[in-house]
């Protein structure tokens, strides 16, 4: 929480300590210059200000799983995903695979496909969410929906299936813009939680699953050095 002290704005304090991620982070693609990897639900992709927060997807990969993946000392990350969040990340090996992929990343020619499964029924079996999001400094670290404060904010989604008992819709998002927590508050502003969602959800949405059911199953984006075309592809396990 943010307190104020005469004119002063005390930091928002960040206590969240991460519990025990026991899955493996997967390796689906190697060169010289990237990876594509799997990052599993629960896990930071960077170690947290906080002590007890250290291991993270860029620890794991520079210092090594033992009998899973080697040390790649010089990983980068180029973006992250969640905590809550699995799927496929793409990780630069080298300064000039990082520059160019960050190039790719700030002119928004890297597209990003997520599945989710959605409380209730969606109307429409396709549509685009533009709703603006700001920082919720009264709520950190969540965000809200804002039009007058916040940035501008694209989901695009497609509904590949609606289930019974219960009733939910399995969703495809295509993102065209990456601001923080986008897919699950946009979900959430139209009414539709994503199941296992902590910090967006209805009175039973997050009760309803033990995780987080959003996964990043696919990336498209150019080769930062063959400057050939890529598409990395992550099965998702729900």
């Amino acid at each position: 929480m943010m307190s104020v002290v005469g004119a002063q704005i005390a930091p928002m304090v960040d206590d969240f300590v991460a519990p025990k991620c026991h899955d493996m982070v997967g390796i689906l693609y190697q060169d010289d210059d990237i990876l594509l990897i799997n990052k599993p639900s629960g896990l930071l992709s960077l170690s947290g200000k906080h002590p007890l927060n250290w291991d993270s997807v860029h620890y794991r990969l520079v210092q090594g799983q033992p009998g899973v993946t080697p040390a790649f000392i010089h990983a980068k990350l180029v973006h992250r995903l969640d905590f809550g969040t699995s799927g496929i990340m793409v990780v630069a090996l080298n300064a000039i695979a990082a520059k160019q992929l960050n190039k790719q990343f700030q002119a928004r020619t890297i597209q990003k496909r997520y599945l989710a499964l959605l409380e209730g029924w969606l109307e429409r079996d396709q549509g685009r969410i533009t709703a603006a999001i700001a920082k919720d400094s009264a709520l950190f670290p969540r965000v809200k929906i804002c039009d007058a404060t916040g940035k501008a904010a694209i989901s695009e989604y497609q509904v590949l299936a609606r289930l019974e008992a219960p009733r939910l819709s399995r969703v495809e998002f295509t993102p065209l813009t990456g601001r923080t927590h986008q897919l699950r508050i946009h979900s959430h502003a139209i009414g539709h939680a994503i199941w296992g969602c902590d910090l967006y959800s209805s009175a039973h949405s997050q009760s309803l699953a033990d995780r987080l059911l959003l996964h990043a199953s696919d990336l498209y984006f150019e080769h930062p050095t063959l400057n050939t075309p890529m598409h990395g592809h992550c099965p998702c396990p729900f």
